[in-house]
């Protein structure tokens, strides 16, 4: 799990650098466990672009993760670590007891042959084993976490990414995220000890646009280089400031710095909101 470089051969190689699979085992998916990935270039059902800068990229079929692990109280054992393009952290297969076979989010130092268990109740504090946040002891480094008991791994799942556990207290658990917010999650909810596999990734410069390209996005274009019917900060001779007070999105909605959240129920559960540009491994 580290970060290869080339010989500058060319002006894109002497600045990009790649992944490093040395840790791989398997090159090739389980077929059963993966599907086709539909196209759909940043648009939603209606048609409409809701996502810009999308399209394109090379062919590639969805692995079907388990982000749930409901399988309890079965022992597995870990028979590869494969690539996952759709994800920057590593893919484990398990071969459970009684046959059957699942991908989970591989953590760090997670090696073939390793066994890993899935339980509600309190088991061995292992890397790779999962259970409730209140069986887990108190500070420790917890990935893939449940934000609704028993609707699978939503937060935390990112390649290098861990959440701390910083209490239990009365219905609800704290825990720290990557991103440095601070809040209450429901202490049945399950998490994955240690934390997500390949945290190098973050360190991969991919050189030139058409890396960029293969990974499915499309040229982004600055907004004071458009005509004002394109954009708000469109028009002007030569290189002219934006010309507002302050910068706005295409639709001419405030940006940068503004908050998007919503008002939600789960706002009352956060206890420190995120802080601007925190590593997202959580360091």
């Amino acid at each position: 799990m580290a970060v290869k470089r080339y010989r500058p051969t060319t002006a894109g190689r002497r600045i990009s650098s790649v992944d490093d699979f040395a840790d791989l085992t398997k090159t090739t998916p389980e077929r059963k466990l993966t599907i086709k990935r539909k196209q759909n270039a940043g648009r939603a059902n209606s048609g409409k672009i809701t996502v810009r800068h999308r399209g394109g990229g090379a062919r590639r079929r969805i692995r079907l993760v388990d982000f749930k692990c409901d399988k309890f109280d079965v022992p597995a054992t870990v028979a590869s670590i494969e690539y996952d393009p759709n994800r920057g952290a590593r893919l484990a297969l398990l071969h459970y007891a009684d046959g059957e076979k699942r991908y989970i989010i591989a953590p760090s130092g997670l090696g073939v042959g390793a066994k890993v268990l899935s339980s509600q109740n309190r088991g061995e504090i292992q890397t790779g084993n999962r259970f409730k946040l209140e069986h887990i002891p108190i500070g420790m480094e917890v990935y893939n976490v449940e934000l609704s008991p028993g609707k699978g791994g939503q937060i935390v799942r990112g390649a290098g990414a861990f959440a701390q556990l910083m209490a239990v207290e009365g219905p609800y658990a704290t825990v720290r995220l990557p991103s440095g917010e601070v809040r209450m999650v429901p202490k049945e909810c399950m998490a994955t000890l240690g934390h997500a596999s390949n945290p190098d990734r973050r360190l991969i410069r991919w050189g030139k646009a058409g890396r960029t390209r293969h990974r499915g996005f499309r040229p982004s274009v600055r907004g004071k280089a458009m005509n004002p019917v394109d954009h708000p900060h469109g028009g002007g001779e030569a290189r002219n400031s934006i010309g507002l007070k302050h910068p706005k999105t295409p639709a001419g909605k405030p940006a940068l710095g503004v908050k998007t959240r919503r008002k939600k129920a789960s706002t009352k559960l956060i206890i420190q909101r995120r802080k601007r540009g925190r590593f997202v491994g959580g360091k």
